[in-house]
């Protein structure tokens, strides 16, 4: 009987997770199942993955849950104090997007 090895779904590079051998962050999949979508339904937002990928990739969040969660919290406070060119170009619209934001994650909570 010939030996399987595990396969690696999420590699870390360039500063991020990715889901391995593809230019998909694991942060796309994570957020997506997070708002409850199933494996099936973030194939189909993410063609160029399988089932077994995303599958692979929820595995290996669920796993390393408390990590992933703090890498997540630093990368969305890094974006939050890059100055966002909307923020100078258009100040209502941007405060109006900024005002959708908070609603949508208190409304998660």
């Amino acid at each position: 009987m010939p030996v399987v090895e595990a396969k690696v779904y999420v590699e870390y590079r360039s500063g991020g997770y990715w889901i391995a051998g593809e230019r998909i962050s694991l942060d796309s999949i994570v957020y997506a199942f997070r708002n409850g979508l199933p494996a099936e339904s973030i194939v189909q937002s993410f063609p160029l993955l399988k089932l077994e990928q995303v599958y692979g990739a929820i595995a290996f969040y669920l796993a390393n849950r408390a990590e992933i969660d703090t890498y997540l919290l630093e990368e969305e406070a890094e974006f939050d104090a890059m100055p966002q060119p909307l923020q100078n170009d258009n100040p209502a619209l941007y405060h109006k997007l900024i005002s959708a934001k908070v609603k949508r994650e208190n409304s998660q909570k």
